[in-house]
């Protein structure tokens, strides 16, 4: 009996201790630009996807679509795929693209950029560096859409449209964590209702 309150009790304190780390991780989680030339890890690009396989969608439908990419060549390509804010990803060893099919799932979208900052705070709890490139309606000045240089590189199919690029790496940038006293608390409502009165 008493054994069966310890571990409860350890229990109890693993999680609040999660609670504890997770509070950190989102303070600590800042976008970093530069990069080291160290390779990710097999084992945390794969723990990174898992947190991406993980994440919520809607309906439980699961329909986005991931595309790792760590060939220089290619990643470099990927860079020049819009006019301008990728240019940094060319110093990433490694990139993810976010994909979904706006034909077959209306949230394509909002499931996507769950999986995306599910896979970010992952890297961040691993202590890589990550940064969101938005492709999504972005392209070249000759109007070439971001969507179709990216498709020419890495060939996903036609029902399938970018909704970002993950630059993930060993960061070479050192950012402070969230400095609490800049939230903007005066952006949040808390609705009261009136009638209860």
């Amino acid at each position: 009996m008493i054994a069966m309150k310890f571990r409860k009790y350890l229990l109890f304190l693993h999680i609040k201790l999660l609670i504890m780390e997770f509070k950190d991780l989102v303070q600590a989680r800042r976008s970093h630009r530069k990069f080291t030339e160290q390779e990710v890890a097999p084992e945390e690009l794969q723990l990174i996807l898992r947190a991406a396989l993980m994440s919520p969608t809607s309906k439980g439908q699961r329909a986005w679509q991931f595309v790792v990419v760590d060939d220089k060549r290619a990643i470099e390509k990927l860079a020049d795929a819009k006019n301008m804010g990728s240019q940094f990803l060319k110093g990433a060893p490694l990139a993810i693209v976010v994909l979904g099919n706006p034909d077959s799932n209306d949230c394509w979208i909002e499931d996507g950029s769950i999986a995306a900052i599910s896979m970010q705070y992952q890297a961040q709890d691993l202590g890589l560096g990550s940064c969101w490139i938005e492709m999504r309606g972005r392209g070249l000045s000759d109007g070439t859409p971001a969507d179709e240089v990216m498709r020419g590189i890495l060939g996903y199919p036609e029902d399938q449209q970018a909704l970002c690029i993950l630059a993930i790496g060993h960061y070479a940038d050192e950012r402070k964590p969230q400095n609490e006293e800049r939230l903007k608390w005066e952006n949040v409502a808390v609705f009261e209702d009136k009638a209860k009165d």
